[in-house]
C-alpha cells in the first residue's frame, strides 16, 4: 500500500475564529495573517492504494461548487477544482476512486465531491464509481442540522450520497467495506459524530496496531491544534474537544500512530511527541507524500 496526500483547493480564513480564544499575538505566530486577519489553510486529502484491495480517497476538501459570491465569502482561493489536478498528478482519475471516507460533511470536507460550479447547473457528484463512508451519528446531525452550523452543510449532498447506492453509514469501530484495514475513533467536541480513519499499522503490541496513519479531521487541523487547549471558535464544545483530543494523543503517542492533517498548509505528516511537562508537539514533519509506503 501506497500513500499520496492530495491538496484541494485552499482557503483563508478569519484568524481568530480558527484559534477560538487564544490570542492573537500567540496564533499570529504559528500562523501570520495577511491585512485581513485571514491565516492559509489548506484543503488536504489523503489517497491510499490498495487498501483492502481498494482505492480509498480519505475526504475531498472544499473543492469548487461555490458559486462566484460564496466562494469569496468564504475564502476559497482558486475558482477551479484542484483535487482533481491533484489526483491526475498522483496517476488517478475520478473514476479510479473505490471509497470516499468523509469524517464529517461540511463543506470544506465534502464539496470537493461535487463538479465545479457552473450557472443553471445543480450540484452533481464527480466521482461515479465511489462508495461512500459517513459515521451515522454525524450524518443525521448533515440532515437535521442546528441553526449554529446549518450553513456548514451542503443541504443537497445527502440525498445526492443516497441516491447513489453506494452509501454505507458506519457505526463502531470497522466498516464493512474496508474492514479491519482501517479503524475509526469518534469525536463530539467539533461536530457530533467526527469520524476520525485510523489506516491500521504493520506491528501488533499486546493485541494493539501500531504504526499506523490517521486522518485528523477537524479534531487537529494542523500542527498549531496539536497543544491541548487550542480549539477552534467553529467547534460546538471546546471543552469536551480538549478533553477528547488529549486522550486521542495520548493513543496516538503509546502506539506510534501518525497524524495526518487537512488544514496545515505546509505540513500533511507528523509524529507525536510529548514533553518532560506534558506537552504535546510533533516531530518528523512531512509536507507531502507521493507514493510513500505506510510503513516508511
Amino acid at each position: 500500500m501506497k500513500l499520496w496526500s492530495i491538496l484541494g483547493n485552499s482557503q483563508k480564513l478569519d484568524g481568530g475564529a480558527m484559534f477560538g480564544n487564544a490570542p492573537r499575538a500567540m496564533w499570529a505566530k504559528w500562523s501570520p495573517p495577511d491585512e485581513h486577519n485571514r491565516i492559509a489553510l489548506a484543503c488536504r486529502a489523503l489517497l491510499a492504494s490498495p487498501l483492502a484491495g481498494k482505492t480509498v480517497l480519505f475526504e475531498a476538501g472544499i473543492g469548487a461548487f461555490f458559486e462566484p459570491k460564496l466562494r469569496e465569502r468564504y475564502g476559497v482561493v482558486e475558482d477551479r477544482h484542484v483535487l482533481i489536478e491533484s489526483l491526475a498528478k498522483a496517476g488517478f482519475a475520478p473514476q479510479d476512486i473505490d471509497v470516499v471516507v468523509l469524517s464529517h460533511l461540511h463543506f470544506d470536507h465534502a464539496g470537493g465531491l461535487l463538479a465545479p460550479w457552473s450557472e443553471g447547473q445543480a450540484p452533481q457528484l464527480l466521482f461515479p464509481n465511489a462508495s461512500y463512508l459517513v459515521g451515522r451519528e454525524h450524518y443525521e446531525r448533515a440532515r437535521h442540522p442546528h441553526a449554529r452550523d446549518r450553513a456548514s452543510f451542503i443541504a443537497e449532498l445527502p440525498q445526492l450520497l443516497e441516491a447513489t447506492g453506494r452509501l454505507e453509514l458506519v457505526e463502531g469501530a470497522h466498516s464493512k467495506l474496508l474492514g479491519d484495514s482501517v479503524r475509526f475513533h469518534y469525536s463530539d467536541g467539533h461536530t457530533p459524530g467526527l469520524m476520525l480513519a485510523e489506516i491500521v499499522g504493520p506491528e501488533r503490541e499486546d493485541g494493539q496496531p501500531h504504526g499506523g496513519v490517521v486522518f485528523c479531521a477537524d479534531l487537529i487541523p494542523g500542527r498549531p491544534w496539536v497543544h491541548v487547549p487550542i480549539t477552534m471558535g467553529y467547534d460546538r464544545n471546546a471543552e469536551l474537544l480538549i478533553d477528547e483530543k488529549k486522550a486521542f494523543l495520548s493513543d496516538k503517542l503509546e502506539r506510534n500512530v501518525h497524524l495526518f492533517f487537512t488544514h496545515d498548509p505546509e505540513c500533511a505528516l507528523a509524529q507525536v511527541v510529548r514533553d518532560d511537562k506534558g506537552k504535546f508537539g510533533t516531530t518528523h514533519e512531512v509536507a507531502e507524500l507521493q507514493a510513500r509506503a505506510l510503513a516508511a
